[in-house]
């Protein structure tokens, strides 16, 4: 029996970013940027797997983040784009775009506000809009860990097939834990929750990240996101997602 494995990693274009971190953050707002930090960052990441011969399939995952800054605001855009295919046909496809706004407080702490539109094939959604908006601090923050925490209310719109869409309150919490293991090497955990009266949503992504050079890194990931009551045509509560990719920043 033959079999043949292609991986392909590679970079591309795109939007998202945290200023002064090559591996992007999806769940909370940027940092306080440095008094020497550029107006202007972003980074994008992409990872490609191409599998062939008893099983044929592909996987597309690709990220984008964008941040720039105005006096104590920092304002930043990311979208992300999944794509799998399991014997030509498509068993993931999802796509999702977040606009964030962070307005600086102490340097410790600060106000965030965050619109997200999230569209997942298979999730039993036609779409979902999220806008949330509160407090956050950076309770642990010196030259090799740093971790913040976030909260605030929110609502929800979701677009469900064959029914009414809608309306819903959101109690929002979130934390990102990161852990500078060396000169070239950062540890992260990001985990937040999303309660409403229908569901309870918790996103959790652990990765490890490789720096390779100033501009280029590594990054194993894997993000778990579950849902506590989907609709009846999602395909299951939980979706795993192990990712290895190459990261661009500038």
């Amino acid at each position: 029996m033959r079999f043949k494995v292609r991986h392909v990693l590679w970079t591309s274009l795109g939007l998202l970013a945290l200023a002064s971190d090559a591996s992007a953050r999806p769940f909370y707002s940027p940092p306080a940027p440095a008094e020497d930090a550029p107006a202007w960052s972003g980074t994008a990441e992409l990872g490609y797997t191409s599998l062939s011969g008893n099983t044929d399939s592909q996987t597309l995952i690709t990220k984008g983040h964008l941040a720039w800054l105005t006096g104590d605001f920092t304002h930043s855009l990311r979208g992300e784009i999944r794509h799998v295919t399991q014997d030509n046909e498509t068993s993931a496809e999802r796509y999702q775009a977040t606009a964030r706004e962070r307005y600086d407080l102490n340097g410790m702490d600060y106000l965030f506000g965050f619109t997200r539109w999230d569209k997942d094939r298979f999730s039993g959604y036609h779409y979902q809009i999220t806008a949330i908006a509160g407090y956050g601090r950076r309770v642990l923050n010196d030259d090799r860990q740093a971790l913040a925490l976030e909260t605030g209310p929110g609502y929800r719109h979701d677009s469900l097939p064959g029914t009414s869409d809608r309306d819903l309150s959101v109690v929002y919490g979130a934390m990102d834990y990161q852990w500078k293991m060396s000169d070239t090497a950062t540890f992260g955990q990001e985990f937040s929750l999303e309660h409403t009266r229908e569901n309870l949503t918790s996103r959790s992504l652990t990765s490890l990240t490789a720096s390779l050079n100033d501009h280029l890194a590594l990054k194993l990931s894997h993000e778990v996101e579950h849902n506590s009551q989907p609709p009846e045509e999602a395909m299951a509560k939980a979706d795993h997602t192990t990712t290895a990719s190459l990261i661009y920043d500038w």
